[in-house]
């Protein structure tokens, strides 16, 4: 089977998650990367060109389920380009040191503490980079899509997080064309494609400067932004401007809200706390998200995630959680704290993890679990590094009801576009996982009081 069969065969089984770097790789043009029917980009391999191809493509696939020894997990990878970074745990992968603080130019502006935006910035300011690779408005056909930043002025405008499909393909084909390093913007497995691509060619390898990985809590299909235009009020086939993080800047960090404009260009917003949990639910979310271990997205030069902890979590104005991987990350974030530029509290390891620990519940504890009982076969799944299989039976049941969740969210919006007809079909699935999810949290909240009880 050569390299673009295998690609198929990653969509066929539904691991693809649209990085596109395979299309970006592929030199017979038989790859292009397209909207699948479930609002997912999926790599669309022409049949009567694969027999041209080599083994170039699946190489740099996040999912290929069967890569060489030396990119195996991203321990492996990481071994090979973060060798700055001495510290090191199984959950959070190499680093540095952790962090929690915003940027105090950019932090009004951003979904969380405006750390990248600051970042990118500086690294364009010292001439470390030249172009920034993020994610911005989109064109008629697409809301948001990677761009290109060739200056600073430029970089502010890709300040908020998007919680829409993406892929890197269009923008990484002509790569070696711009003049100068490349900082690139990506979640997990983009990062990963990145980092496996720089293994395999020697352009990207001489071309990319940084990565900053957003730490995510899983891949959402265009259904999201639709379902969420539909609860605020405005017609799924007419809404524009999906804007995903407003902040409410006297409230607590979670209570932000959804926002779009409808056909007569009104704003609409809603409370997501309205809508209820988008992401434990697992709604609208890509398959291949339910397989991937990278909670802290541990191959980019500097991670960073929402600080969803006590005293952070209460401020609206939003705050990020930072893990530096590189001596240049590093030294970014020491002198913007020195030039007072950046407001930053060192965060301990601990409470870094706590941090997260929604994430790692999902993705670390059960994944063992979702890989025994969820439908991808065997041998389509890459790698992974966590086995646990000693789940209780209210975790096993909670992962089964996700499971169920997910697949079952994409299959009635594909049919219903519209949230009323949604929110009905999906009532009864939703109040299972909520009630054992509820239980869930209540019998750890005992299991904690007992431990502190005992402790004392």
């Amino acid at each position: 089977m050569n390299g673009n069969s295998m690609i198929k065969a990653v969509v066929d089984n539904n691991m693809c998650i649209g990085c596109g770097l395979c299309a970006a790789q592929c030199k017979t043009g038989a790859i292009q990367m397209r909207i699948n029917q479930f609002g997912f980009y999926t790599a669309n391999v022409s049949e009567t060109e694969t027999d041209k191809c080599n083994d170039e493509c699946i190489k740099v696939c996040p999912f290929n389920p069967k890569p060489d020894d030396n990119v195996k997990t991203e321990n492996e990878i990481a071994e090979l380009f973060l060798t700055q970074a001495n510290n090191h745990h199984n959950k959070i992968g190499r680093y540095i040191n952790t962090y929690a603080g915003y940027s105090v130019e950019h932090r009004l502006t951003s979904s969380s503490g405006g750390i990248a935006t600051y970042t990118l910035t500086e690294l364009m300011r010292r001439g470390e980079i030249q172009h920034v690779i993020s994610v911005k408005a989109g064109s008629s056909t697409a809301h948001y899509q990677y761009t290109i930043s060739s200056s600073i002025d430029e970089i502010a405008s890709a300040a908020k997080t998007k919680y829409y499909p993406v892929t890197l393909a269009d923008v990484l084909k002509d790569i070696n064309k711009l003049d100068g390093k490349v900082a690139i913007v990506g979640v997990a497995c983009f990062i990963k494609a990145i980092r496996l691509a720089q293994v395999h060619d020697p352009i990207f390898n001489d071309k990319i400067g940084f990565l900053i990985g957003i730490i995510c809590g899983g891949v959402k299909s265009t259904f999201f932004a639709d379902y969420l235009a539909s609860k605020a009020g405005a017609s799924v086939s007419a809404f524009t401007q999906p804007e995903f993080r407003i902040k409410d800047h006297g409230s607590t960090a979670s209570d932000y809200s959804y926002g779009c404009l409808d056909k007569d260009d009104n704003q609409l917003t809603i409370k997501m706390r309205k809508v209820g949990d988008m992401w434990g639910t697992g709604l609208f979310k890509a398959n291949a998200c339910d397989y991937c271990d990278d909670v802290t997205t541990e191959l980019a030069d500097l991670s960073l995630g929402d600080a969803w902890l006590e005293p952070y979590s209460n401020d609206g104005r939003g705050t990020s959680v930072l893990v530096t991987r590189s001596d240049l990350a590093e030294d970014i974030i020491k002198v913007g704290i020195a030039n007072r530029e950046l407001v930053i509290d060192e965060l301990p390891e601990g409470r870094f993890l706590a941090s997260q620990q929604g994430s790692f519940n999902h993705r670390h504890d059960g994944l063992a679990y979702r890989i025994k009982i969820g439908g991808t076969p065997l041998n389509a799944i890459p790698p992974k590094r966590f086995n646990n299989t000693s789940l209780s039976p209210l975790l096993k049941t909670i992962h089964r009801l996700r499971i169920v969740t997910r697949e079952k969210s994409l299959l009635v919006w594909a049919s219903t576009k519209e949230s009323q007809v949604f929110d009905h079909k999906m009532q009864r699935s939703l109040y299972w996982l909520r009630f054992f999810t509820l239980i869930s949290h209540y019998q750890r909240a005992i299991v904690r009081r007992i431990k502190k009880v005992l402790s004392n």
